[in-house]
């Protein structure tokens, strides 16, 4: 064997060798938790159908879906028990955070272990009693020129139609929006806002979100969207959901038939673990991208969620599988209720160096920390660049080699 193929061998080893721990995750994970969600999530969802009522084809019907969100803790005592101490904090919860999940995204929790990633991520704790922190971190109502209209760049923009969803996740930044009840948007607020974009001709692109404004029907946003495309100067326009996440029966034949008529149009989804990319969730995403809609997620750091790089790592893998993009990673916003969830930036750092190298660059999205008071988003880099004048640039690589650049 000559030396240049024996030194390509043993740099293919040491290559083996930076993944092997993370193979050796993912197949565990893919054995002992995934294979077993699966067969849990059938149990429960043939559970779920008996006590409501329900065929198959009412489960895959989004309409049932929503008619049948679980949202008080009598009717989540029928599939998990619960101490009376649990019962007690559900109810002091709820009367100062609305919780509600659709029979599909309960069909995905483990009953027994409340510290369950999409337990945590669904339903409340006693931990969202604590005051720290802000109901409205990024300022947002002191950035809203019209209504409905959240402004915090020179050229773009955000429309909130609606404050509900079809699950009202714990780490919301929104939840001072949720009330007691569903709420779209008049249709006087929100024809004043797409007048604001028609009037302010740098605006070039608009991003409809709420809440989620997937649970709108199709015919209202259809009108919106129509009403958005006409506007000449504005080129694209994004859509904000998680409802493939958390009710992906939403994304029907009719839906996409519908949206790929307003391209370029794109939408920004949230996937906070792997564990929600099941395969109607997967098939959700296939089908937006199939009418040509390019997706981006843009996942939540999260503490007992998914600051773990193996974890992540397995989403951004699985999203590009299913064709999405993974975008950002946002750094959780001190919102109120949600200190719990708390990470530190030093973290999400580490993640960030762990994915370089280690997967495609396709599967590595900005970590964003957004600056208080609506002063935008700030990406969050390591360090490479270990000095540097005009000409030479010393750098570290991933492995954190160094190596020395001349310009």
């Amino acid at each position: 064997m000559d030396n240049k193929k024996q030194i390509s061998l043993n740099r293919a080893k040491e290559l083996h060798n930076e993944i092997a721990d993370y193979l050796e995750f993912k197949a565990q994970y893919i054995s002992d938790v995934s294979e077993k969600r699966d067969l849990i999530s059938l149990k429960h969802k043939t559970e779920l159908l008996e006590y409501f009522g329900g065929t198959e084809s009412d489960w895959n019907d989004y309409h049932w879906q929503l008619k049948n969100r679980i949202s008080s803790v009598s009717t989540l005592t029928k599939f998990m028990k619960l101490s009376d101490s649990q019962i007690k904090m559900f109810d002091d919860v709820s009367k100062k955070y609305r919780w509600a999940v659709t029979p599909y995204y309960l069909s995905l929790m483990d009953y027994s272990d409340m510290n369950y990633p999409m337990n945590l991520l669904g339903l409340p704790t006693k931990l969202e009693l604590n005051d720290e922190g802000e109901l409205d971190p990024m300022a947002e109502e002191y950035t809203n020129p019209a209504p409905c209209v959240t402004r915090r760049y020179p050229n773009r923009l955000i429309i909130n139609v609606t404050s509900s969803c079809a699950a009202f996740c714990r780490h919301c930044q929104r939840r001072r929006r949720i009330g007691e009840c569903d709420r779209v948007e008049s249709e006087e607020r929100i024809n004043e806002a797409i007048k604001y974009v028609e009037e302010n001709i740098e605006i070039r692109d608009v991003l409809i979100t709420g809440g989620d404004p997937l649970m709108l029907p199709d015919e209202l946003l259809e009108s919106i969207i129509k009403k958005i495309r006409a506007i000449q100067h504005v080129e694209i326009i994004r859509i904000g959901t998680r409802v493939p996440a958390t009710m992906p029966q939403r994304i029907t034949d009719n839906l996409t038939n519908m949206l790929k008529k307003y391209h370029p149009l794109f939408i920004n989804i949230q996937f906070d673990h792997p564990g929600e990319l099941t395969k109607e969730a997967v098939e959700a995403c296939e089908k937006l991208a199939n009418a040509g809609i390019p997706l981006g997620n843009q996942m939540v750091l999260l503490n007992g969620i998914n600051n773990d790089k193996y974890i992540v790592q397995l989403l951004n893998e699985g999203l590009l599988k299913a064709r999405v993009k993974p975008y950002y990673i946002f750094h959780p916003k001190q919102v109120q209720g949600t200190k719990h969830f708390e990470v530190k930036v030093s973290e999400g750092l580490r993640i960030m160096e762990y994915l370089r190298g280690r997967t495609s660059g396709l599967a590595i999205p900005q970590y964003i920390c957004n600056a208080p008071e609506g002063l935008g988003k700030i990406p969050l880099l390591p360090n490479y660049i270990i000095e540097n004048d005009d000409e030479h640039f010393r750098l570290r690589t991933w492995e954190g080699k160094e190596v020395e650049i001349i310009y």
